[in-house]
């Protein structure tokens, strides 16, 4: 059997890549069809035979694929799928709407419906006019997009809340598998965990990530706060941080996990899709004082492997971190809450998820 993977772009690091590896060790010979390829930003894909659309030889577009928003459509509907038996397309946006025959199965492993044109449109065009000036193109995308989520025969979510938004977005049910989550892995990282004096934020630096939150509150603690990430917002955040509030950038998982390590807590004070960085921190023996949305739902258990707070308010999250010193949590336990997002784990559900798909279809691995 025949199989291809799908993919936005190819051009940095984080969850999602997580999750083609993944695929890879599942579908060793899969080729990767994606918009554009930044071999320089994306080495991980050095493992895919990658094949690109008519987009990567355009100016800018393997560093800044956002200049092409309206021919993302055609990059994608241009690619031709009919030699293989099953197309997996994993995506945020335009990779669900290639084009399969109907003797192909076409799964799609849906990380979020497009942010932004959906459920993060107010937060992707903040500015009045730009919106709309935008208003014509944005009409045309969500048009496209809603086309686009016909075409897939079946939808996996990475959680609750995508499966969620999946239904009110697309009309469509979808199957939850959580993504892989392999940091933690080895037994002896978790073994060398101490419980220590600082919190820890390990996040992009942009807007809806709500670090303001986690800064401001620590300031109102006058607790040691570490802070691991880049973004936008980093010279904002730096004006609002106190003196027990350190930025340290962008790091490496292996400069990443004595940080895990070493704290106290870890904070996440954002509405995330999934939130993977929970699951490392757990992995870690580490309690979560996590907002109480989106796939923090899926993964934090109140009480027991961390601090859920139900409003993204400063005192909220003060109550929160106040409410986790009074409790003494079991690193045993949030570890095996995190092993329950392993990699293998995912695998297996995965290939079960295709076997059971393709049995239904009577087409035979």
């Amino acid at each position: 059997m025949k199989v291809a993977l799908v993919y936005d772009r190819v051009n940095k690091w984080g969850g999602a890549e997580r999750v083609l590896l993944a695929l890879h060790e599942l579908f060793p010979e899969a080729p990767l069809f994606t918009s554009v390829y930044n071999s320089y930003k994306a080495q991980w894909a050095s493992v895919f035979s990658i094949k690109t659309s008519f987009l990567q030889n355009f100016p800018f577009a393997k560093e800044a694929h956002e200049l092409y928003p309206l021919l993302m459509p055609a990059a994608f509907e241009a690619f031709n799928f009919d030699e293989y038996d099953l197309v997996i397309s994993v995506t945020s946006e335009a990779a669900k709407g290639i084009i399969t025959k109907p003797s192909t199965l076409h799964i799609c492993y849906c990380l979020t419906p497009t942010r932004y044109l959906w459920s993060g449109y107010q937060d992707y065009i903040p500015n009045p006019i730009l919106r709309f000036l935008s208003k014509p193109a944005i009409a045309y995308l969500k048009r496209w997009d809603k086309v686009a989520a016909t075409r897939p025969d079946m939808f996996i979510a990475i959680s609750t809340e995508v499966k969620n938004r999946i239904k009110k977005y697309y009309g469509v049910d979808a199957s939850v598998i959580h993504p892989p989550v392999g940091l933690f892995e080895s037994e002896s990282i978790g073994s060398n965990s101490k419980k220590g004096e600082y919190y820890l934020v390990v996040s992009r630096l942009v807007a809806y990530k709500r670090i303001d939150l986690a800064i401001k509150a620590c300031n109102r603690l006058g607790v040691p706060l570490k802070i691991v990430g880049e973004g936008n917002q980093l010279e904002y955040l730096k004006k609002l941080a106190g003196p027990t509030i350190e930025f340290l950038g962008g790091v490496s998982d292996e400069e990443l996990i004595p940080l895990y390590q070493n704290c106290k807590a870890f904070l996440f004070p954002g509405f995330e899709d999934f939130g993977i960085v929970m699951v490392e921190a757990l992995g870690f023996g580490k309690p979560v004082i996590a907002y109480n949305r989106g796939g923090a739902q899926d993964i934090i258990i109140q009480h027991k492997t961390g601090i859920l707070f139900d409003s993204q308010t400063i005192t909220s999250l003060v109550e929160a971190v106040e409410q986790s010193m009074k409790f003494s949590f079991r690193p045993h336990v949030l570890r095996s809450q995190a092993e329950k997002f392993a990699k293998e784990k995912f695998k297996a559900e995965f290939n079960q998820f295709v076997q059971k798909t393709l049995q239904n279809g009577e087409i035979a691995l």
